[in-house]
């Protein structure tokens, strides 16, 4: 049998090597500033570590002394917000921020540099700056008055992290400025190679193809507000394939709509033909972003993102998936698509703990890819299988991705995590029996390796020595929750411990991989809070524009009954997801079904436990439909990171051959969840 190759690098330095886009251009005051913000990050990034003995502390003093601290609550979202707000700039620096690269990545350096300079101009800067005015005067009141906690036993000095906001968009427009200084100098300079791709014309047109899609469908509504909202989304989509990082494209998109509604408002647009407008929106009503991106911050649901991304990552440091890996490779060698099933089991199991998908993407690719193409796998069914397994994190509990949908639809954490257990064993169960099939019909896809033995005793044996340390990790994090003796937020913190403790017990644990669980911890979760921001922004003025009821009335308009509209949701949903990420389909689309699927009078059983049955029904639909968005390019956040590490014998259009039967697969558990909604709402129903 062939053995698996070790590998040469470590997949979390793999990973934050993908995010990271390194800066050539060295120009002296720009690298200085580079150095600053890094520096300042560096430093920021060991709150994380602070934040897990915060939480490890208050469990603790609970269950073993019955002591409780409401100092100790409130210190943990210090630490979140100042990780937060800091690390966008990091990100920024970095070049770490999500993107759309369908048309970017045919561009020359040179012309993306051009878009990077236009975008913060117009799109960054304005919201810096009103960050930076707005947030100060929020500050300030919080100073004069010398704000303290709600509880008479809380934290003193509230405006301390009050502060944290206009410091830290200082510091986002110190790393902005080095972008600037870096473009300007690159493009003085003339670098020969980076002039290699296409020119602007491409983004042009794309553009203005957009603009007039845009105008085109503005005749199909009457109002002038409604016009500015159609207009508004077009604008948003259209500017994402310029390639800008979506954060500052929605901040942008919004801070400029505020801008032109605030025109209209005051007669100054009706040469334009259009009608005058009563939206309100102005500069100082856009000040009260400034408010919810402090509601963000302090939020104790969202403390829990940072603890989960640690948790995956310090787990896929442990060696837990070498271990796993290894002996499962024993335990089906001689079953044809056995490293197949081997990788897809190992991915289920690491689902269980980890939402972080571009890391668990690497860390099976990284591990598996190489031993599929020494035993002469096909490299389609190769990369769709780890693709599409290192994408169930993002569903099966404890998921990052559910934890900012519980927040945002007002919906419990638990029942959510409960509620997308079995939805998520069924698709690894279908991928599972995809992998058998198809290894038995096509012999040639997945070969028996050679000189394969069957099992024995102690390749079972060491398959469970290797699972039950980290089986025995999640079913303390999510038991404990189901137990309702955690709450999601606590449970995260004790899993990132537990993690530490798994990697410090298989002698795994050192500083440099410390260093770099943390950094990868500190981009991942600012490039997901940059997206919070730039949402909020976007939904406000969205909302303020109308744009709520708009899309309320198209889709009661259709007719097609409740079932119908929900299938007409999923497949809007399902098509977003081609061009959007999963974080602004969370933030932006789904609050905004909360209300039309309240009003379908959805007849979901609940069991007489849930609250809201059809919410959490339609919650893990749309996170199903979700996962979708992971393997479908041109976003395919998978597909990118597979990308990444590929052994050169495995092309793009392999890999965009391997995805397809998965998405369909992923859609037939779509199927089974719509058509038996208890799959979903039986289990939350009976666990407390």
């Amino acid at each position: 049998m062939a053995t698996l190759n070790a590998p040469e690098t470590d997949p979390i330095e793999v990973y934050e090597h993908i995010l990271e886009q390194e800066e050539r251009d060295a120009q002296a005051v720009a690298v200085g500033i580079d150095t600053l913000v890094k520096g300042v990050g560096n430093v920021v990034m060991w709150a994380n570590v602070l934040l897990i003995a915060a939480i490890f502390t208050q469990v603790t003093l609970r269950y073993l002394f019955d002591l409780n601290f409401p100092k100790l609550d409130e210190i943990q979202w210090h630490f979140y917000g100042l990780v937060t707000m800091v690390g966008i700039s990091y990100a920024l620096v970095t070049d770490s921020h999500v993107r759309v690269d369908l048309l970017h990545m045919q561009l020359s350096t040179r012309a993306r540099r051009v878009i990077e300079i236009i975008g913060i101009l117009a799109l960054l800067v304005p919201f810096i700056y009103l960050m930076v005015d707005q947030g100060y005067d929020y500050f300030y009141e919080s100073w004069r008055v010398n704000e303290r906690s709600d509880s008479p036993t809380g934290l003193p000095a509230r405006w301390a992290l009050k502060a944290v906001i206009p410091v830290s968009f200082v510091l986002l427009g110190l790393a902005a400025l080095a972008r600037l200084i870096h473009d300007a100098h690159a493009l003085y300079v003339n670098y020969e190679d980076e002039r290699q791709g296409k020119g602007l014309r491409l983004i042009v047109w794309a553009v203005i193809g957009f603009a007039l899609v845009a105008t085109a469908l503005t005749f199909l509504v009457e109002t002038t507000e409604e016009k500015l909202v159609i207009a508004m989304f077009l604008t948003f989509i259209a500017l994402l394939f310029t390639g800008f990082p979506v954060a500052w494209t929605l901040a942008g998109v919004g801070v400029a709509y505020c801008g032109i509604a605030f025109l209209f408002d005051n007669g100054m647009m009706n040469w334009t033909g259009l009608e005058e407008t009563l939206t309100g929106l102005d500069y100082l009503t856009l000040g009260a972003v400034v408010n919810r991106v402090y509601a963000t911050m302090s939020n104790a649901v969202l403390v829990a993102l940072p603890m989960f991304i640690f948790m995956g990552l310090m787990l896929d440091e442990s060696g837990v998936a070498e271990r796993l890996m290894t002996s499962m490779q024993r335990l089906f060698g001689t079953v044809r698509g056995g490293l197949a099933i081997t990788v897809t089991m190992i991915g289920i199991i690491l689902a269980a703990s980890t939402g972080i998908i571009g890391a668990s993407v690497v860390l099976l690719g990284v591990l598996s890819l190489p031993s599929m193409m020494e035993q002469k796998y096909s490299p389609s069914l190769a990369a769709g299988v780890v693709s599409a397994s290192g994408t169930l994190g993002i569903l099966i509990p404890p998921s990052i991705m559910l934890v900012i949908m519980a927040d945002q639809m007002a919906l419990s954490v638990g029942d959510l995590f409960m509620a997308a257990v079995f939805p998520g064993i069924i698709i690894g169960g279908l991928y599972l029996t995809y992998i058998f099939i198809i290894a038995l019909v096509k012999r040639d896809v997945a070969p028996v390796p050679e000189g394969a033995t069957r099992p024995d005793w102690a390749a079972v044996k060491d398959v469970l020595f290797a699972v039950m340390p980290t089986l025995g990790l999640i079913l303390a994090v999510l038991g404990s929750i189901f137990a309702g003796l955690t709450t999601p937020t606590e449970a995260s913190g004790i899993g990132a411990f537990g993690a530490t403790l798994l990697a410090l017990g298989y002698r795994k644990l050192t500083l440099r991989k410390l260093v770099n669980v943390l950094k990868s911890t500190f981009n991942t979760t600012a490039y997901i809070f940059a997206i919070f921001l730039g949402a909020t922004v976007f939904s406000y003025v969205l909302r303020e524009l109308g744009g709520d009821e708009l899309i309320e009335a198209m889709i009661h308009g259709t007719g097609l009954g409740p079932n119908g509209t929900v299938i007409a949701i999923l497949f809007i949903v399902f098509l977003l997801g081609f061009v959007l990420d999963w974080i602004e389909i969370t933030l932006i689309v789904l609050p905004l079904m909360r209300p039309i699927v309240n009003g379908l009078g959805l007849d979901i059983p609940g069991f007489d436990a849930i609250d809201e049955p059809s919410l959490v029904w339609f919650v893990i639909l749309v996170a199903v439909t979700l996962q979708t968005s992971f393997l479908t390019p041109p976003v395919g956040f998978a597909l990118f990171y597979l990308k990444g590490v590929c052994p050169p014998e495995i092309k793009l259009m392999d890999i965009y051959k391997g995805i397809i039967p998965f998405v369909l697969l992923q859609l037939t558990g779509l199927a089974l969840v719509f058509l038996w909604p208890a799959l979903a709402t039986w289990l939350p129903s009976v666990a407390y």
